[in-house]
């Protein structure tokens, strides 16, 4: 959301349906400091310097498309991958998909004034840059600092500031919110994501700073870091009190070895979205944050710990409804926690997807 000005009231009125604002009304918008041009170094040491606001971005990682909807940047973009076509308008983009990674060629397809390019797309780096385009390469981002750091970057190379402040602000309420959840728990669960072939998320990953804002311990990441693949007698050793599964391994708990943890055994899994889980940005943080801790602690949480965007910004228009996770508990049972997306609805400001709480049955 955008603080209106008395230049782009009418066109906010007009296009809230279609979720655009021309560039130049959003330009109008931006706080003193997030002038052009702008030279910054990235993640390769190399100093990118943008001469102006950018009229073409092309993201080459979901979590940076995501980032530029979030902070009022989605006029902007010409070009973004098939892991972010959940994002309202994304069809009307040019899909820089490769088979792995991205097409060079697409993305140069695009004229883009700047290329965002994630810590996932490295390699990607140098090829765009050897074809003459612009390329910010961001870090890895491993925990909400990080994600808070990025997303201010975001904001600031593509005129964005007071939209990447506001997406900040809202993120950091929801997880100040959250941690309130369970800031007196001491006996927190222990807990596992499965990738699948013996792979796990471990320590210094995205993954696990969001599986302790949730309130459990990732167990992988006591001895591990990164993505290890671990054997079956490790993995049994872990013995997670409860499995961290997405619709793509929403079956995990019924394989070997997990099937013989305290997890499997007891039929405890924690069923989130695997862009929320993969993807570090400002809506994964607080989509994930919310469903996460509703299912770990149905007891404690109350869905009025949600905080809208309204809540942190200048202006008091409706917050889309992806935004407000869903903690109905009334189809939950002893079995273990789950959650299901119940719905979307196109037509509004972003993708909209009503996350209902469940416990996983049996």
């Amino acid at each position: 959301m955008r603080r209106r000005s008395l230049v782009c009231v009418f066109v906010l009125l007009v296009g809230s349906f279609a979720g655009i604002t021309p560039a130049s009304a959003t330009a109008a918008t931006q706080a003193e400091g997030c002038s052009f041009p702008v030279t910054m170094t990235d993640a390769t040491g190399t100093e990118v310097t943008i001469e102006e606001r950018p009229a073409r971005v092309t993201t080459t990682n979901p979590s940076a498309a995501q980032t530029m909807w979030e902070i009022g940047g989605r006029s902007q973009v010409v070009g973004l991958t098939q892991y972010a076509s959940y994002l309202d308008g994304a069809e009307s983009r040019t899909n820089v998909s490769a088979s792995f990674g991205v097409n060079v060629e697409r993305v140069v397809s695009t004229s883009p004034d700047l290329v965002i390019a994630p810590n996932a797309s490295a390699g990607d780096v140098t090829p765009l840059r050897q074809a003459g385009v612009t390329v910010y390469h961001l870090p890895a981002a491993t925990t909400i600092e990080d994600i808070r750091a990025k997303t201010t970057t975001i904001g600031r190379l593509t005129g964005n500031c007071e939209g990447a402040s506001e997406a900040n602000a809202w993120m950091d309420a929801n997880v100040d919110a959250v941690r309130q959840v369970t800031a007196d728990v001491e006996d927190r669960p222990t807990a596992l994501y499965p990738l699948g072939g013996g792979y796990v998320a471990a320590g210094n990953t995205f993954v696990t700073s969001l599986i302790e804002l949730a309130g459990a311990e990732n167990v992988a990441a006591r001895n591990h870091t990164q993505y290890p693949q671990l054997s079956d007698e490790v993995i049994l050793q872990l013995d997670p009190d409860v499995l961290f599964v997405t619709e793509n391994t929403a079956t995990v708990a019924e394989t070997e070895p997990y099937a013989s943890t305290t997890a499997g055994e007891t039929n405890s899994t924690v069923t989130v979205q695997v862009r929320n889980i993969n993807q570090p940005a400002p809506r994964s943080v607080v989509s994930f944050a919310h469903n996460a801790t509703a299912q770990l602690y149905p007891d404690r949480y109350d869905a009025d710990s949600y905080v809208p965007r309204s809540a942190v910004t200048k202006t008091s228009e409706p917050t889309p409804a992806d935004h407000t996770p869903s903690t109905d508990q009334s189809t939950t049972d002893a079995s273990g926690p789950g959650f299901t997306a119940v719905g979307a609805l196109a037509a509004l400001l972003t993708l909209v997807c009503i996350q209902q709480v469940r416990r996983r049955r049996p």
